[in-house]
């Protein structure tokens, strides 16, 4: 895909996890690109924050939706799909990024209550917030939900805990749906590990790493907007990585 500008031009697309790192970088990015972007987040300063810098450099203003997928109930998330459907009439793109790393400890150590609020926050709200939006993604032409895995997601790690349970779960869920919608919706739903990245989870993961030997969330940019844009529109149930390039485009 060229990185034409405005080739999510009239788009409404949601970013869960928003006001932090790679999430941060992407709504950013969409928003230059033309769409109006629904920032989702649990912090409302930073998703404030990140609001004035994209209507101070001129592009569409963003929704705000501070949602604590710890503690969100099913009905607060119909709320938001309901309110979504009034204000915009569809939902071209839905990015799953908000995720929480838990504890590294062996499984025998580890917290269950974190166990929960792990599996809470990184896989069974993503599912729930899918369940709710999806009709809105059939109402758009072109839809694209994005869910964000990880290397431990694809092949669980020991000491990685729920994190790694987390995200072979929602690998599992995305896999799902992709074959559910394959040949009845124009829907495409695809997985995307953006490998190692200079994030402060990733920090939180490796605090030995020295950072400047991984990528900024803005080299994987281009991925990003090629799985948001209508350039994608025949990926459908893919695995994308950090090796992805524009030259590989199908």
């Amino acid at each position: 895909m060229n990185n034409v500008k405005h080739v999510l031009n009239a788009k409404t697309i949601l970013v869960t996890g928003a006001g932090d790192g790679i999430g941060r970088v992407a709504a950013r990015h969409y928003a230059e690109q033309g769409a109006t972007v629904l920032l989702l987040g649990r912090t409302t300063n930073k998703l404030e924050s990140l609001f004035d810098e994209i209507v101070k450099d001129g592009f569409k203003e963003p929704g705000i939706i501070p949602m604590d997928f710890a503690t969100v109930k099913a009905s607060e998330m119909q709320e938001l799909a309901d309110v979504i459907y009034e204000q915009y009439g569809k939902l071209d793109g839905l990015l799953h990024n908000a995720a929480i790393l838990g504890d590294r400890v062996p499984f025998e150590s580890y917290d269950m209550n974190t166990w929960m609020k792990v599996m809470q926050v990184n896989f069974s709200s993503a599912c729930l917030l899918t369940r709710v939006l999806l009709p809105l993604c059939q109402l758009a032409p072109n839809s694209s939900i994005v869910f964000t895995s990880s290397g431990v997601g694809t092949t669980p790690a020991a000491y990685w805990g729920a994190y790694s349970v987390s995200k072979y779960a929602l690998e599992g869920f995305a896999k799902l749906l992709a074959d559910e919608l394959e040949n009845t919706s124009k829907v495409r739903i695809n997985i995307l590990n953006p490998g190692g990245t200079r994030t402060k989870m990733r920090a939180a993961a490796f605090p030995t790493e020295d950072p400047s030997t991984l990528r900024t969330p803005e080299d994987l940019m281009p991925l990003y907007l090629y799985l948001m844009s209508n350039a994608s529109a025949e990926e459908k149930g893919q695995y994308f990585d950090s090796s992805w390039s524009a030259s590989s485009d199908k």
